[in-house]
């Protein structure tokens, strides 16, 4: 009888150990790249998502792509931790998608904006305050200098303090003010073209690049490098990338959709 016992208790020991790895395994976060434009296309959009599924691979999250906006629904949603908007241009969301979008931030989902999602529905007010400015103009790509404001935060920490790099440098229109700046653009270090206009998008000192906050219950960051291809193959790029994305990751908390207080209704 005994021997029954303990094989019984054995048993179910297994099935209780089994069960806990399963549960682990399936808490792993799930991030959704969303690449769609209606508007320019960039051409590193491709190797932004093959980035982050790379970087998903070698730190413990799952990555899904995507360009179809019907991925962007509160059914679908609910399978994520966080959305990643790679180089995402024009109206790309109806206004269901955009209010499913706002309860997956409500609900406590978390936000990463690469680059051109700053220049993406300019007629959504709630998304510009999300993504904390947006796009208003550009000079030539060429080399800048970038100064690290906080390097007390996972996306900076591994920066030194000034960096050097090419890329396409983003001037913005309606700054969030309650947005956390880490990086900004150094304008005196730029060679603008003063007869094509480029002088009157200057934002002076405070010139934001890369910055993050809370927003309407989620995690936000977003990050103005990544336009060049060769942005996806430069380690430091990469780890501050992947320091935005485990910041929106969070500890991983189940979302919450029941506590979401969007009840915006389309058309409204």
């Amino acid at each position: 009888m005994k021997l029954k016992f303990f094989s019984f208790l054995n048993i179910t020991l297994l099935v209780v150990l089994a069960s806990v790895s399963i549960a682990n395994a399936q808490v792993k976060p799930r991030l959704l790249v969303f690449k769609k434009t209606a508007g320019y296309h960039h051409g590193s959009i491709p190797l932004a998502a093959l980035a982050v599924m790379k970087l998903g691979d070698e730190n413990g999250f799952l990555v899904d792509t995507t360009t179809d906006a019907n991925k962007i629904t509160e059914s679908n949603l609910k399978n994520y931790t966080a959305v990643v908007f790679a180089s995402t241009t024009g109206n790309i969301l109806n206004e269901a998608q955009q209010a499913d979008l706002e309860r997956f931030i409500q609900a406590g989902g978390g936000f990463v904006g690469i680059h051109a999602a700053a220049d993406a529905e300019y007629n959504w007010p709630w998304y510009g305050k999300m993504i904390g400015g947006w796009f208003a103009h550009h000079p030539a790509q060429q080399m800048a200098t970038l100064t690290v404001v906080d390097k007390n935060f996972i996306a900076t920490k591994m920066l030194p303090t000034e960096w050097k790099r090419k890329d396409e440098w983003y001037h913005y229109k309606s700054v969030n003010p309650d947005i956390h700046i880490l990086i900004n653009l150094e304008e005196s270090s730029l060679t603008y073209n003063k007869n094509g206009g480029d002088d009157a998008f200057k934002m002076g000192a405070s010139h934001p690049i890369a910055w993050y906050h809370e927003f309407d219950g989620g995690r936000v960051f977003y990050t103005g490098l990544g336009h060049t291809d060769e942005s996806y193959s430069e380690p430091l790029f990469l780890q501050h990338l992947l320091g935005g994305i485990q910041y929106a990751i969070g500890k991983n908390a189940p979302l919450k959709y029941a506590k979401a207080k969007s009840q915006r209704v389309p058309g409204n």
